[in-house]
Order: structure tokens, then C-alpha cells, then sequence
């Protein structure tokens, strides 16, 4: 900052990255946003309350009495929910650092003071290995969960269907190359089957469903 006080560190731990953001004081500073490589981030209120949080999967927007005022879901997440595409998100921490959200992998961290600007990309791009990251699915319950794979099944049935009409010539099928999001999200069903807390009956039937 003008004042000389630390604004923003970055931090490696092995392959990992955070990015802090922090109040403009002398002694003690308050943390105003954590930015991690995992795609778990935080900023928060000057008073110290959630602001925005967000994770591999979504986020949410509150407000300073903790009430949700938007929440959304990135591109490809496994949900139960309807997913919300995100709108553009821009605060400002303080006068000198904001933050703009444009996407999972667009999030830019801003610092202008002086006349000068630098701007810290702190988002992450979610890739199919990115699937390990998934908490385990303790949230669903059993018919939720055959849900998303019936759900993915017809997504891939579609999928070939729109190759069939798109090609009616049965020799180029085996050249049609599904979309990447069918993938990822394949991966990540199949990833969540693996967690300890679901059943062998429950977990040979997602992947049957998935994998017909």
C-alpha cells in the first residue's frame, strides 16, 4: 500500500498457491480475501463477515448479515441443483484492491495505488483430474445420486443423437468425438462412486447406468 503496509502475498506450499489480500494496517492485518489453487477461495466484509466464497463447484454471494443474495454454479459441476450461470461480480475489498469474477478460471485480484496497477489472476481452470478434489457425496442420498448418472446417460444419448442426425452416414460415427463437459462429467461421477460411505449395490448400478 501508499502507507508501506504488505497488501497482497503470495504463497507457495509444494505444488499448491494462495493468494491474500490483506487490510491496509501496520500491525495485525485483517485478512480481506484467500485465494487458493484448488479453486477454494474467500473474501470478506471489513467487519470480518463472508463476503464470497466459492469452490470447484459454484459460489455464493452474501451479504453482511449472512443472508445469500445470488449463488451460482460453474460450467459442468455434478448437481442436483438448477445450475445458475454466474454474472459478471466486481468489489472492491478497499480503495486500492477489487475483484473481478468472470468465471471459474477468470478471477482476477486488482491493486491500483499511486497511478500504478497489477493484477493477480487467482482463478483455476477445473480439468478432468481436477475430479479427486470432489468432497465426498455424503449430501445425496441414494436416489440423487442414480439421479446424475440417469441424468449423464442422457446427456450421452443426446449426444449421439445430434451425430446421427448430423451424420446419417453410419461409416463417420466412429469419427464423431464426444464433447469434452460429457467427459469431465463422467469422470466425476464415476469418481464419486469411489468414496467410502457408498454402498457396492449403489455403486455397480451408477456405473451400469453410466457406462451402458
Amino acid at each position: 500500500y501508499p502507507s508501506g503496509n504488505l497488501a497482497i502475498i503470495v504463497v507457495r506450499d509444494k505444488t499448491r498457491l494462495t493468494c491474500i489480500v490483506q487490510e491496509d494496517r501496520p500491525s495485525n492485518p485483517g485478512i480481506l480475501a484467500v485465494f487458493k489453487s484448488n479453486g477454494r477461495s474467500t473474501c470478506y466484509y471489513p467487519n470480518g463477515a463472508e463476503w464470497i466464497n466459492m469452490n470447484i463447484q459454484g459460489g455464493q454471494y452474501l451479504d453482511q448479515a449472512g443472508s445469500r443474495v445470488k449463488k451460482w454454479m460453474w460450467p459442468n459441476s455434478i448437481t442436483t441443483e438448477p445450475q445458475v450461470p454466474l454474472s459478471p461480480i466486481f468489489i472492491s475489498l478497499n480503495q486500492h484492491v477489487g475483484v473481478r469474477i468472470l468465471g471459474h478460471d477468470k478471477i482476477t485480484v486488482s491493486f491500483l495505488a499511486m497511478g500504478q496497477q497489477a493484477k493477480f489472476n487467482v482463478g483455476v481452470e477445473v480439468q478432468a483430474s481436477d475430479v479427486s478434489q470432489l468432497p465426498p457425496p455424503a449430501w445425496l442420498g441414494e436416489d440423487e445420486f442414480l439421479l446424475l448418472a440417469f441424468r449423464v446417460r442422457i446427456l450421452w444419448l443426446l449426444d449421439r443423437l445430434r451425430g446421427y442426425l448430423n451424420f446419417p452416414s453410419s461409416k463417420q460415427w466412429g469419427k464423431i468425438k464426444p464433447p469434452a463437459y460429457l467427459i469431465t462429467r463422467t469422470l466425476k461421477i464415476l469418481q464419486l462412486c469411489t468414496a467410502p460411505d457408498i454402498s457396492d449395490e449403489l455403486r455397480s448400478s451408477v456405473r451400469a447406468i453410466v457406462n451402458t
